[in-house]
C-alpha cells in the first residue's frame, strides 16, 4: 500500500530509515529544533530510533512521519505526521519546516492533507497538536486549520498549548 499524500503545491512521502542523515540534519536544524526538541540537538542515534519506530508504525497502523517536498523538486522542505507524544491515547499531529518555507502556507497545506488522511483513512474521530506557548507561527497553523484551544499544560517546564480538532 502506497502512503504517499500529493496537494495542491506538495509532495509528502514517508520517511524510510535510508533517510537518517536527512532527518537528522533536518531536526538538529536550530529554527526546527528550537521549538520540536526545546532547543537540543539529537544525535544519530535519536534519529535512526526514530526512523525505525516510523517504518514499524506505517507498517502497522498506516501512519507515521512525511517528509513534505515541494511538487517536482527533491528539496525535503520539512515534515509532518502523526506521531506519539505526553502520553497521548493516540498520535498527534506534527508538522515541521525550514526556516525559509515558512509563512508560505505549506505546514497548513501539508498538515491539512494529514488531518484528511487521519479522518478519512483511519478513522480517527479527533486530532490534537501540541505547541510551545512561545511558538506563535505552529499556533496560527493550528487555529487556521480549524483546531481549537483546550488546554495548557506545563511540559518540560514550559508552557504547552494543546489544540484539537474534531471529525465532521
Amino acid at each position: 500500500m502506497s502512503y504517499s499524500l500529493t496537494t495542491t503545491r506538495l509532495q509528502l512521502t514517508p520517511f524510510v530509515l535510508e533517510d537518517k542523515v536527512l532527518f537528522l540534519n533536518m531536526n538538529i536544524d536550530p529554527y526546527v529544533r528550537k521549538y520540536l526538541w526545546d532547543d537540543e540537538i539529537i544525535d544519530k542515534r535519536a534519529a535512526t530510533e526514530i526512523l525505525v519506530q516510523n517504518q514499524k508504525h506505517f507498517q502497522e497502523d498506516q501512519y507515521g512521519l512525511w517528509k513534505i517536498n515541494l511538487k517536482n523538486d527533491d528539496q525535503v522542505i520539512g515534515y509532518v505526521g502523526l506521531w506519539y507524544f505526553f502520553d497521548e491515547p493516540q498520535p498527534q499531529l506534527i508538522y515541521a519546516l525550514l526556516e525559509p518555507y515558512t509563512k508560505r502556507g505549506f505546514a497548513l497545506e501539508a498538515a491539512k492533507s494529514i488531518i484528511d488522511y487521519a479522518f478519512e483513512r483511519l478513522d480517527f474521530n479527533y486530532l490534537i497538536a501540541a505547541t510551545d506557548e512561545a511558538h506563535q507561527a505552529s499556533q496560527n497553523v493550528a487555529l487556521s486549520l480549524g483546531m481549537r484551544l483546550f488546554e495548557t499544560r506545563t511540559k518540560n517546564g514550559k508552557p504547552t498549548l494543546f489544540y484539537r480538532i474534531e471529525k465532521c
